[in-house]
């Protein structure tokens, strides 16, 4: 990932209305929502939740496909978890800012690198 990349879905998900969209169609899963329900679950009107679905597919974050005249979205968290590795790849410089560090971050060790 890039950092326009990065900056363009940041950018998208500034609204709150389109991280309620995201969050909403995460916990759908693989099935996804078709727009209907999505407006409904979010108590939307059908033009303001189109104009926030359509500024989010161009930023990749969501995948959307034609179901008869339904379109059903998916959140595309194979892009978030890109977005999660370009933010945290250079984790702490080395440097840890908690008490108690997870294993294997801030250069602590992990159970696989103690010698027995």
């Amino acid at each position: 990932m890039d950092k326009n990349t990065a900056t363009s879905i940041f950018e998208s998900l500034s609204s709150g209305v389109r991280l309620d969209i995201y969050r909403l169609l995460v916990k759908a899963g693989p099935f996804g929502l078709v727009a209907g329900e999505i407006a409904t679950a979010l108590e939307l009107p059908p033009t303001n939740l189109s104009f926030h679905l359509k500024a989010m597919t161009h930023a990749a974050l969501l995948s959307v496909t034609q179901e008869g005249r339904f379109q059903r979205y998916r959140a595309n968290l194979p892009l978030m978890q890109d977005l999660i590795v370009y933010l945290t790849e250079e984790c702490c410089s080395g440097h840890c800012f908690s008490e108690a560090p997870e294993p294997g971050c801030c250069g602590t060790e992990t159970d696989s690198d103690q010698i027995p």
